[in-house]
């Protein structure tokens, strides 16, 4: 998805008076292809973007606007949203209104947002009412109990000769009943409530994005957290897991133990700390690359609390849920910056071409981890390649991701089926590489693999993730993953859309959901063999 640098660009110049004709000849290029970057039509990046913003004297961030993307792909599923999909949009009537109207399209993004809150909830309590027989057991005990009430108030209402020991018992059966219908009252709205904050997982995630979109995937004073951290680390001894263990006991007095049951029969992780004992305790099968980030994270949360906590405090969250979620990603971020010193980690990465296995040969990290830690560089004169990152089940079902400006990854749910994330579950172990496109054109190279966990026992079933990279094709010269790919060949680009929902590819063969983008002709996914069957018989 094109983010509006072209619409930006017109509009800068066009502020300074600045001739179309005077601008290309500035920054070494035609004017009709100025014409065609300023319409949208043509990506800009590397040195060319960095003349045009001097001479137009604005910051490039100002420009490229990674913020306003995330806004863009916020508007992009609230207009392919049913109830008002088939309205006749303008095809760039949504980044037009991100360009020029920020404050009106973010009003509309923020009611799309409450609007599928209100959804979910009430989703939630619907499908609790069906199904839950806990709930339907509680709803019959209220109509009981209002019942009982009810024929024991008409008997003292409208039976006059009750003497006192009759009215005396009916009234203790209204109190009786009374007091176990509010009983029963306070166990249902607790299930209600237990509904609602499950419903609310999908909104803390999306304010968990808006943090780490705002930050630029990057928090400086974490980074700086790290480097104190590493170097009290690094004087007790060589990084790694025997010096983490020593500093763990030493400073905090936290004990590790490596195997044997968890104290939790039921704990089903392959970690686990007890502040109450202070016992930091790993399943026997976890990696070594496992057991020294966990470490290193706990570490940095019992170390670096006060920085944690303000970094939390600055971050807009609503809901106790975002702030446990965000708690986590905070201390896995400096967990990352601790095991993965910034500057080094970026060295070598640039050095080896992002190679992901050198990377974890070098620094003892897990795919997973040197894939997080690659997602984070994003340090202002000190930037690596901007990656967006996914992860997926066997069941396709996306369980975790770190936004990439310009495309558009889904908050929730399934992906497009074409991704690499997907394919590579058919080849354990791989490292695939993919360069898709998008129907506006964009495009990206995905590297994908496919992961599996050490079960802990014959009868533990194997846990296999999928881990996915994202950057845009122009930086993809830049790995060894573009070894050997004719990127300017589009070709052989996999035509590919966000999902299923969102993609406007009618001719898809994967396609498994109608099309909701507005415009063009009905969908034919799905459709009856012969049509307008509900008129079969029907009379001429």
């Amino acid at each position: 998805m094109r983010a509006p640098i072209g619409f930006r660009i017109s509009n800068r110049r066009k502020s300074l008076r600045i001739s179309q004709a005077a601008l290309a000849r500035q920054i070494g290029i035609s004017p009709s292809y100025l014409n065609l970057i300023e319409n949208n039509k043509r990506d800009i990046a590397g040195s060319l973007l960095q003349r045009v913003a001097q001479c137009l004297d604005i910051e490039i961030g100002d420009l490229t606007g990674e913020a306003e993307q995330k806004l863009l792909q916020d508007l992009e599923e609230a207009y392919a949203d049913p109830a008002v999909e088939s309205l006749p949009f303008q095809p760039d009537e949504r980044r037009q209104l991100v360009a020029q109207y920020p404050a009106s399209a973010m009003a509309l993004a923020r009611m799309h947002r409450a609007y599928m809150g209100a959804v979910a909830d009430a989703d939630a309590y619907a499908d609790r009412l069906r199904s839950d027989p806990l709930l339907g057991q509680l709803l019959h005990q209220v109509l009981s109990g209002i019942t009982a009430i009810r024929s024991s108030a008409e008997i003292l209402e409208d039976v006059q000769d009750l003497d006192d020991a009759e009215r005396s018992r009916f009234l203790g059966a209204i109190g009786r009943e009374t007091r176990t219908l509010s009983e029963v009252a306070r166990s249902l709205i607790g299930q209600f409530e237990s509904s609602s904050q499950a419903a609310s997982s999908v909104s803390a995630l999306r304010e968990i994005d808006d943090m780490i979109i705002e930050q630029q995937n990057h928090f400086p004073q974490l980074e700086d957290a790290a480097v104190r951290l590493r170097v009290e680390l690094d004087a007790q001894g060589t990084f790694g897991v025997e010096t983490l263990v020593s500093a763990l006991e030493s400073g905090f007095g936290v004990r590790t133990i490596i195997g044997g049951p968890p104290d939790s029969p039921d704990f089903p992780g392959q970690y686990r700390y007890r502040p109450d004992a202070r016992i930091m305790w790993f399943q026997g099968s976890t990696t070594l690359a496992t057991r020294q980030f966990q470490l290193a994270r706990l570490f940095g949360e019992l170390s670096a609390a006060d920085v944690l906590r303000q970094t939390l405090e600055l971050a807009r969250l609503s809901t106790d849920r975002a702030r446990r979620l965000a708690a986590r990603a905070l201390g896995s971020y400096l967990a990352g910056a601790i095991v993965f010193p910034y500057s080094r980690f970026l060295g070598e990465a640039e050095a080896c071409g992002y190679d992901i296995d050198r990377l974890r040969q070098r620094f003892n990290g897990s795919f997973e981890q040197i894939a997080h830690r690659l997602v984070s560089l994003r340090r202002p004169g000190e930037e690596g390649i901007p990656f967006g990152f996914l992860r997926s089940d066997p069941a396709g079902r996306l369980t975790k991701h770190f936004p990439l400006p310009g495309l558009l990854l889904p908050n929730t749910g399934h992906a497009c089926p074409l991704w690499a994330i997907y394919c590579a579950f058919r080849q354990p172990e791989a490292m695939l590489r993919q360069v898709v496109q998008f129907s506006d054109g964009s495009r990206y190279m995905f590297l994908a693999r496919s992961l599996q966990q050490r079960p802990a026992s014959f009868r533990e079933p194997n846990n296999v993730v999928s881990v996915m990279l994202a950057c845009d094709v122009l930086h993809a010269d830049r790995t060894v993953y573009g070894q050997g790919l004719n990127l300017l060949d589009q070709a052989a680009d996999v035509p590919v859309g966000p999902t299923c929902r969102l993609c406007t590819r009618r001719d898809c063969a994967a396609r498994q959901e109608e099309v909701l983008s507005p415009g063009g002709p009905v969908s034919a996914t799905r459709v009856p063999l012969v049509p307008h069957e509900f008129g079969l018989g029907d009379s001429a």
